[in-house]
């Protein structure tokens, strides 16, 4: 589906260069992975991607496809273009006519970083289209993605890849990447319905007890050394203290589900504010536990699974209906392409 508005002006600004065209492809996010609340964050192997050119004159023209198509606006209001606006305005440009094609791979509403993604793609997009000696790192990228998500749990890892360690010191975000141990598989159930992340934060009460906070630090050390050394203590590792009590009674399904799953001896969590729910199996045989388990918590009778290879859309026989992707970790994070002109 395609849409085209009018050209916009600012004064004051230098025009990026016509005929340009850069590619961003960005993976899918898990933040929190139970213990690690707006801290921590993995980089999933399902990617969306954005493609820029650039016009000397003449509007937007926006071609939308996949995940959001029936719902997204395809104008200036879009997050992409918005931010696409506000980080050339930072580096002090503008943009004239543009072509903006947008494929959606991962869900939105469901706690896997969808506008993280948007963010960071439009954001190194405009990082691209400026002159060479203008382009900033990644580390600027970091900043100013953090400051429009509130936030870097979801943005680093979809910039770095792999397992993200963030913080934030005043009004400067940083982040520290860990490689994460071969033998991890995430596992994520996606359900049919939409959690926000205000409501979910909504939610969560304005303090905890001190032991509760002290019992959650040493789960979210322990978190880095499973993920990255010993994925056999993933289950102790990913308990949480913080959150995902207080918001299971809004996705009622998912908080379920986690239930049994880690009552069989499976590392599962909120994949981010929810209700996607996330496993990490440690090794190929835990994760085919992990989805015939999601198979028997969907299934209320003998139904069959249905779907695509490496995904498989279940629950027929409930209210709720889940799809179940078995990814890998991304280790390289976004990827830029310059294409030539």
């Amino acid at each position: 589906m395609t849409a085209v508005s009018e050209p916009r002006s600012d004064a004051g600004l230098r025009l990026v260069a016509p005929g340009q065209r850069v590619s961003v492809r960005v993976p899918a996010t898990s933040a929190n992975l139970g213990p690690g609340y707006d801290s921590l964050g993995l980089a999933l192997a399902l990617y969306d991607t954005v493609t820029v050119e650039t016009a000397g004159e003449g509007g937007l023209t926006f071609d939308l496809t996949g995940e959001g198509a029936d719902t997204l606006p395809r104008d200036e209001s879009h997050l992409v273009v918005r931010t696409l606006d506000a980080a050339l305005a930072r580096l002090g440009y503008a943009r004239s006519g543009l072509k903006l094609t947008a494929e959606n791979v991962s869900p939105h509403g469901r706690g896997l970083g969808s506008s993280a993604s948007a963010t960071v793609a439009a954001v190194l997009a405009a990082a691209a289209l400026v002159d060479p000696a203008d382009r900033p790192d990644r580390a600027w990228a970091l900043q100013l993605c953090s400051e429009i998500e509130g936030h870097p749990d979801n943005v680093a890892p979809a910039i770095y890849g792999s397992l993200a360690l963030s913080w934030q010191d005043g009004d400067d975000f940083h982040t520290a990447v860990a490689q994460v141990a071969p033998e991890v598989v995430p596992i994520v159930a996606i359900p049919d319905y939409e959690l926000s992340t205000e409501l979910a934060r909504s939610l969560l009460p304005s303090s905890i007890p001190h032991g509760a906070a002290a019992a959650n630090a040493g789960r979210a050390a322990l978190l880095v050394h499973a993920l990255t050394r010993d994925p056999s203590l993933l289950l102790p590792a990913t308990e949480d203290f913080l959150h995902q009590s207080y918001r299971s009674s809004a996705m009622e399904p998912s908080a379920q589900l986690i239930a049994q799953l880690r009552a069989q001896g499976h590392a599962a969590v909120v994949s981010g504010a929810g209700p996607t729910v996330l496993a990490l199996a440690a090794g190929a045989a835990e994760a085919d536990e992990v989805q015939a388990a999601v198979e028997r918590f969907a299934h209320a009778a003998d139904g069959e699974p249905v779907g695509l290879p490496g995904e498989t859309a279940l629950g027929e026989e409930r209210a709720t209906r889940w799809r179940v992707l078995r990814l890998t970790v991304d280790r390289e994070g976004a990827r830029v392409d310059v294409h030539p002109g």
